[in-house]
């Protein structure tokens, strides 16, 4: 009897806790469901934004510029923390004895000065009072600094916690956003005038430093440390410059002038931040209403049904998606994980080897980058640097985009041709001529272009694209509704925030090289390295920009070179427009380039292999990105300078050298070829790029004696060997 009821009372116990536990758990699924309708609503909300003031109501450029970063920061903080929370059992959730203190700090000091500054704007707002009291702005911001960096620490030593809900410091950091945003509006005119210089006040200061902090933090969480690491060595470049040798040295500054210079037009809200708050958040939204609609997928399917079939079509078919892709997607890394993820198994599939299907689709997706008409991007970067115009930037990259494309293309289909592949049986592939009774899906991309030629402003050209993909989705069943563009509005906020932070932390390091004048003095050594040989300075250049750009997404890697590179090559006598696409090639192909290359990096995630040796055979498929800059600086015809005739013969012999470069580097001509052949090869084809009559016929000489004596004396039937 005893044990009966022992039993009933531990079965009533067991059935009471599942209760609990279920109840626990709707409690949960209830408290996420509201979690996830505040971020899409705040996501809905900061991309619908952007596109009513860049079309409809345009506001004061410091005003816009700071909504877009502060509300970007406080979306970042909240998506880059609800979605990664830890997946593990609720008992595992308990706060630790060290936190505590940090997050009293933490909440007690951002609150105390977000209620300073809600105090400022509500004395303004209602009362009508112009200055608030003395104390408002002189007391809230040490607490406001101190407890922002409680909140860091709290992330950076307590992660995201297992009960699936955002962090107390996450809260914290965005709270700390608004009051950095409060202030700076509440004072935009006065700190225009006194930013930078004596008339900086501490509070000023303080929360330039606290926004500084915030910047960096979710540029950790969204991009990596590597680019945190970078402005950090070059924020303390501006205080240890008396102690430095050489061209690196300067006078130094103190942190009140250095901080409150940073946060202007000259440092976080200069160019990045201003071309991420117009063009890349618009051309974003334009990607996310082409993958909302399903329009994306149509190019994707279209390069399928165009170049499946061929030897080794998948890997054609990475080229010919990740160029349609790319150009409309804002990271090269972002661009192999969209495409990659369907192209990188195919390829395995037919016989490519996981190293080289994870290279070829890092080399075709960096190249999207230089795509013309979108180009990532950078080519807005450029025009907003140099003044030139945007539709002269694209009509000069379609040569060299051509080059990059079909040099990729002749590696893949020279290995495919060695290695023995065969493309996709047709039952697997999409019916092209199904497919070409949608071609009006490619409405959207020639709204686009015609629009930029026709001289509508980028904008406009941007959101006619945008309006043609919903219309057009209505002659497909992925017809886009009410719902569908609140989708692609969200889906577009989510994608944007990733170049929002690194945009505002290249301005940081933008902010440094204009203050301290090193992008000056890099330009004389520039100089003096060009009096004994100007090709060595290119090359002395080109490594800069690779470096600069390693671990760091192309918009940021491209804005730092342009500050630091572009102008000594510029003072070295070479065209601006020729100077800036130099080192824009090499702050692109630093995605594929060892020993750290993000591209080959995330191809290599897909695929399963070797990270370091994806990255070495990417930078082997991408290697003609580093002949061609060299190639317009030599012949600026290629950027479409100079009469038809000149452009179309460099062009031509451009194209046969390209041809023979990935000939060599496969060791495929017409036939297999022994090192000594490809050597000679190899001759040929640098003869063929450098453009001159008479390398070009020299070029020709040795390419066709090759090509006869593979003819007469090489088996070119023979059996290819297979992949390893």
């Amino acid at each position: 009897m005893s044990n009966a009821a022992d039993q009933s009372a531990s079965t009533d116990q067991l059935l009471a806790r599942g209760v609990d536990e279920e109840v626990l758990a709707g409690n949960q699924r209830s408290h996420e469901g509201r979690l996830r309708l505040a971020v899409v609503t705040l996501s809905v909300v900061y991309a619908a934004f952007h596109i009513i003031v860049m079309n409809f109501y345009p506001l004061e450029p410091w005003t816009y510029r700071m909504l877009h970063l502060c509300g970007g920061l406080v979306l970042g903080f909240l998506v880059y923390s609800s979605s990664d929370v830890v997946r593990e059992s609720l008992e595992a959730g308990r706060r630790s004895a060290f936190e505590w203190p940090l997050m009293v700090v933490g909440v007690a000091g951002v609150g105390y000065g977000l209620g300073m500054i809600a105090y400022a704007w509500g004395g303004w707002w209602i009362a009508g009072i112009a200055l608030p009291p003395g104390f408002v702005f002189s007391t809230y911001g040490i607490p406001l600094v101190v407890g922002t960096i409680a909140a860091i620490l709290a992330g950076w030593f307590f992660p995201e916690r297992s009960d699936r809900r955002v962090p107390w410091s996450d809260y914290v950091l965005g709270a700390a956003t608004i009051a950095v945003l409060g202030y700076i509006l509440f004072n935009v005119g006065a700190l225009r005038l006194r930013a930078g210089t004596a008339m900086a006040q501490p509070a000023d200061f303080y929360a330039a430093l606290a926004g500084v902090l915030l910047i960096l933090e979710i540029t950790r969480r969204a991009a990596g440390l590597a680019l945190v690491i970078i402005a950090s060595v070059f924020i303390l470049y501006s205080f240890i410059g008396p102690y430095l040798p050489g061209f690196l040295a300067h006078r130094g500054y103190d942190a009140q002038r250095f901080f409150t210079y940073i946060f202007t037009d000259q440092g976080i809200l200069s160019a990045p931040i201003a071309v991420s708050s117009t063009y890349i958040i618009l051309f974003i939204t334009f990607a996310a209403f082409l993958q909302a609609s399903k329009v994306g997928d149509y190019f994707v399917n279209f390069a399928f049904a165009a170049a499946g079939r061929a030897s080794g079509g998948p890997a054609k078919v990475a080229i010919l998606a990740s160029g349609l892709m790319g150009m409309i997607n804002g990271t090269s890394a972002g661009n192999v994980v969209s495409t990659g993820s369907l192209t990188i198994p195919l390829m395995k599939k037919v016989g490519y080897p996981a190293r080289s299907s994870a290279a070829i689709e890092a080399a075709a997706s960096s190249g999207g980058q230089i795509m013309p008409p979108i180009m990532g991007a950078g080519a807005f970067i450029m025009a907003e640097v140099t003044g030139i115009p945007y539709t002269e930037i694209v009509v000069a990259a379609i040569i060299p985009s051509i080059l990059y494309f079909a040099s990729v293309y002749f590696m893949v289909d020279l290995q495919a041709t060695r290695l023995g592949m065969k493309g996709l049986p047709g039952k697997e592939l999409p019916v092209f001529k199904e497919l070409l009774k949608q071609v009006y899906l490619f409405i959207p991309i020639v709204i686009l272009i015609y629009a930029l030629f026709a001289g509508y402003s980028v904008i406009r050209a941007g959101t006619l694209a945008m309006a043609a993909a919903a219309v057009v989705s209505w002659l497909t069943p992925h017809r886009m509704g009410v719902r569908s563009v609140l989708r692609a509005l969200n889906l577009a906020a989510r994608m944007s925030l990733q170049l929002v932070a690194v945009c505002a932390c290249a301005g940081i390091i933008v902010g440094v090289i204009a203050l301290t004048g090193v992008g000056a003095r890099f330009s004389s050594l520039l100089l003096a390295i060009a009096a004994q040989n100007q090709l060595l300075a290119l090359f002395f250049a080109m490594c800069i920009s690779v470096i600069l750009g390693m671990g760091m997404p192309t918009t940021a890697a491209y804005a730092v070179a342009a500050a630091v590179v572009a102008p000594g090559l510029v003072a070295l006598g070479i065209p601006v427009l020729t100077a800036h696409f130099f080192v824009f090639y090499f702050a692109v192909m630093s995605a594929i380039t060892p020993p750290v290359a993000l591209a080959a990096y995330a191809g290599a995630a897909l695929s399963g292999s070797d990270p370091m040796r994806t990255s070495v055979e990417s930078f082997r498929f991408g290697l003609a990105a580093f002949v061609v800059p060299f190639m317009f600086f030599y012949s600026q015809a290629l950027l479409m300078q100079g009469p038809w005739l000149d452009i179309l013969h460099v062009f031509v012999t451009a194209c046969i050298g390209i041809y023979l470069l990935a000939a060599s580097v496969q060791g495929w001509f017409f036939g297999p070829m022994n090192i000594a052949f490809r050597g000679v090869l190899l001759v040929a084809a640098l003869c063929m790029i450098k453009g001159g009559w008479l390398t070009d016929l020299l070029g020709v000489v040795i390419g066709t004696a090759l090509f006869l004596y593979q003819w007469r004396f090489v088996d070119t039937r023979a059996v290819p060997r297979q992949a390893e």
